[in-house]
């Protein structure tokens, strides 16, 4: 290695160590318990032993998980209160499939072993949840009002609330998710218009949370803070916490460094490349790009017919994400016409590729925000997808292969462009797989991180191998199991 190389090297280790300390330190004074009742896994985070405090129950939204709400579970914690969080069934490490009824039924567990918990006050108890978990905590508290003396419902669904049930309901929508804020709105003029009545259980509040969406909204410090405000208020509690959740910038750092390691290592990774290019025109790179997400996208509506669409491969909405990347990704490879001869080596760097992005994206997120240890329901899904989402990466990396960075940028643009509208025309023709929307916003970051590795990975087959199981790991870990 050059000494740049070396330097850079140097440079990622470093800010790799300074990521997992930061977000050690995060926890540091708390106490963290992993916790199975009945099946259901659930992490439970409290201040260190100082008496009996009030404890909060807090539940995730669709193909979420109990580390995609641990931004409120730290700023809680850290404010002196007891929060546990848990996976709902076919989500994150709950192998169980989601049903009618199992939300509230995994909410009772996770309430169960709440109380069981030393620190926990019986007698305070408070509901969060988010999208889907947000229609789950009001109904309990609406089922249970004397039980839980407030709650707080972001990005709210549905429940049948009253001006007298839930006690004491804070609602909140990001000012960039707008069917959640008229969700919202609706909800408070059902539950009574806004009031500071927390005494008597009649509080109602609106907050609309600038500038987040959907899955924003989880890491916004405005959030976390209304809701610990509400909680205060309702509790009485007094509290110097100046606690900010900071862990998704160390996540940022953690990511940032890898992709440095990547580039300093990848010159010595293909040094010795014999790859074969497979040379084709530009002219068919892009109408192979803007072609096949039309096609595809018209494809899956006769699949629905004779196929559950929403369930294809026991996922929910993932599995038709899948078929979609490989029916687009055919058709491309079939207008491109050329494929690169695989070889030993470039198979092998493309398994190696993927060890660094898995280690990049998923290692310090499993503490941070995503379920990315897979348990087996899971990760037999994994091949499968991956071989589904291999013909895109095959054809993205022909048509990007020499590129120089302005070119590669615009490419990333173009790409990503024409992925987010392949895919609103999937919405429009078929309406149930509507979650798909509220992931599109992930989609540029995560193309714009392949793109910079195509760029320092030359090995067209290495690029694709190492792309395809990535993001095939990434929906096996992120969409629902279902039954």
């Amino acid at each position: 290695m050059r000494k740049q190389r070396l330097f850079l090297l140097a440079i990622a280790l470093l800010l790799i160590a300074l990521s997992w300390w930061g977000v050690a330190a995060a926890r540091s004074g708390l106490v963290v318990r992993s916790i199975r009742h009945n099946g259901v896994p659930m992490l439970y985070i409290a201040p260190q032993p100082s008496g009996k405090i009030p404890g909060v129950l807090i539940a995730h939204g669709f193909a979420g998980s109990k580390q995609l709400m641990l931004g409120y579970g730290q700023v809680l914690a850290h404010a002196g209160y007891a929060a546990m969080l848990w996976d709902f069934g076919g989500h994150g490490a709950n192998p169980a499939p989601l049903e009618g009824f199992s939300l509230q039924k995994d909410l009772d567990i996770a309430t169960a072993a709440l109380l069981e918990q030393p620190e926990v006050d019986s007698t305070r108890l408070a509901l969060l949840g988010h999208s889907m978990g947000s229609g789950a905590v009001m109904s309990a508290g609406i089922r249970d009002r004397n039980r839980f003396a407030a709650t707080v419902a972001i990005s709210p669904t549905g429940a049948a609330v009253t001006p007298f049930a839930p006690r004491n309901l804070q609602l909140q929508a990001g000012s960039w998710e707008g069917g959640f804020v008229n969700n919202a709105q609706q909800l408070l003029k059902k539950a009574g218009e806004e009031n500071n009545n927390l005494s008597q259980g009649r509080g109602r509040k609106l907050v609309i949370v600038p500038n987040v969406e959907h899955i924003t909204i989880l890491f916004s410090d405005a959030s976390h803070q209304a809701a610990r405000r509400w909680l205060d208020a309702t509790f009485g509690v007094q509290n110097n916490s100046n606690y900010v959740d900071r862990r998704m910038v160390w996540y940022g750092l953690h990511l940032l460094a890898w992709l440095i390691l990547l580039a300093a290592i990848a010159p010595s990774l293909t040094l010795h490349s014999t790859q074969h290019e497979a040379r084709v025109l530009p002219i068919k790179s892009y109408f192979g790009l803007l072609l096949a997400p039309l096609l595809a996208s018209s494809v899956l509506p006769l699949i629905s017919r004779v196929a559950n669409i929403q369930n294809l491969g026991g996922l929910m909405v993932g599995g038709a994400l899948g078929i979609w990347f490989f029916v687009a990704g055919t058709i491309w490879l079939i207008i491109l016409l050329r494929v690169p001869r695989p070889t030993i080596l470039a198979i092998g760097i493309g398994l190696l590729f993927f060890a660094i992005l898995w280690m990049a994206f998923g290692a310090i997120a499993q503490i941070v925000w995503l379920q990315w240890w897979l348990i087996p329901a899971r990760l037999k899904l994994v091949p499968l997808l991956s071989i589904a989402c291999f013909p895109w990466f095959l054809a993205s990396g022909i048509s990007q292969q020499n590129a120089d960075p302005v070119k590669r940028v615009a490419w990333w643009l173009l790409e990503t462009t024409m992925l987010i509208g392949g895919l609103l025309l999937v919405l429009s023709l078929l309406p149930q797989l509507g979650f798909i929307f509220l992931v599109l916003p992930l989609f540029p970051p995560i193309m714009a991180i392949l793109s910079f590795a195509a760029s320092q990975v030359k090995e067209t087959w290495s690029y694709a191998i190492g792309s395809a199981i990535f993001f095939g790991w990434t929906i096996a870990s992120a969409f629902p199991l279902a039954a």
